[in-house]
Formats: structure tokens, C-alpha cells, sequence
């Protein structure tokens, strides 16, 4: 922070007194831009010099800082510990009805071997997708959708080897072989 605005700092804070929450938010800027840890007298000598706040409530504005830290802790770890009970209660709830019994052991026996049937169905189902005739129809519209672009392509080369070959006076075979088009370009059928 240049002088300027130091000599303005320690200006305002004489004329009016900065209020609590001003000297609270300045104290917080300074350890920020200092960005070390320091011992409370050497806070007392920088605050006044660098944030205008008087030696005499450093003390007191760390502390209430300190303070409030502590108090969004509390609250932080009160919550989460309603959070867990919370968890608890419904982990407790699900139980209910659960227990370990043959009976359940072999209806979730049976569940995982209808789950294992259905991946095994889904993988042999993904097999024979190919002769699908959904995917067969879906695959002959790509393909004459692809051949139309194609022959729409190879229009435009013609166009454009015809306008080339008139307005320069070009041979055809010139122009092929400039281009590398091969002698036996044509539309697809």
C-alpha cells in the first residue's frame, strides 16, 4: 500500500474512529496481505501504521476474530453431528425388516441371479443388434443419404472443372492430373 493512502487512513480513522466491524475487516485485509503469523505486540506496532487501527483495540479486534472463527466451527460441527443422526436414523429405519434370515438370503440369492441373466440376455440381445431390422432400415437411410452427398460432390468437381477448363482454356486431362483426380472419377451408382 503506497503512503498516500496510508497518510488518508490515518486520517480518517483520527477525524471520526473507525467503527468495530471497520477495524475487524481491516485487520482481516492485513493478515491477508501479509500472509505470516505474528506475535500480538507485532500487530500492535503494524495495525496503526498500515491500517490505521490504534494499538489499544488490535488485542481486543483479533480476539473477536478469533471468536468468530470458533463460533462457525461450533456451528459447522453441530451441524454435521445432526447430519450423522439424521444418517443414523434412517440407516436404523431401513433395517427394520432386514434381519439376516434364510429366507431373505435366498430371495437376494435369487435377485442376483436374475440380474446376472439379464446381463448375459442384454450382452447375446447386443450380439444380434446387426440383423436388427430397425438398425438394418436406420443403416440403408445413412446409406443413401451418404451416396446422395457423394454424387452431389463429385457434380460440384464436374462444375468446377468445367468453369475451370472455359474460362482458362485448360485441358481436362491437365486439370485431373493437377488435382489428382483419377481418371476414372464419376458419380457413384
Amino acid at each position: 500500500m503506497n503512503e498516500h493512502v496510508q497518510d488518508v487512513l490515518r486520517a480518517n480513522s483520527k477525524k471520526k474512529g473507525l467503527s468495530f466491524e471497520e477495524k475487524r475487516t481491516r485487520m482481516i485485509d492485513l493478515l491477508y496481505e501479509k500472509k505470516d503469523f505474528f506475535q500480538l505486540k507485532d500487530l500492535e506496532r503494524m495495525a496503526p501504521k498500515e491500517k490505521g487501527i490504534t494499538s489499544q483495540s488490535v488485542k481486543e479486534v483479533v480476539q473477536s476474530l478469533r471468536k468468530r472463527k470458533m463460533e462457525d466451527l461450533t456451528n459447522k460441527l453441530k451441524e454435521v453431528e445432526r447430519k450423522k443422526r439424521d444418517v443414523q436414523s434412517h440407516l436404523a429405519k431401513a433395517k427394520i425388516g432386514k434381519d439376516n434370515t434364510e429366507e431373505r438370503s435366498a430371495v437376494l440369492s435369487d435377485l442376483s441371479e436374475a440380474h446376472n441373466t439379464v446381463h448375459k440376455l442384454e450382452a447375446e440381445l447386443i450380439k444380434y443388434r446387426e440383423s436388427d431390422p430397425e438398425v438394418l432400415e436406420q443403416q440403408k437411410k445413412e446409406t443413401a443419404t451418404a451416396l446422395e452427398a457423394a454424387n452431389r460432390w463429385t457434380d460440384n468437381v464436374f462444375s468446377i472443372k468445367s468453369w475451370v477448363k472455359n474460362k482458362f482454356c485448360f485441358e481436362e486431362r491437365i486439370l485431373d492430373q493437377q488435382f489428382d483426380i483419377p481418371s476414372d472419377f464419376d458419380y457413384i451408382e
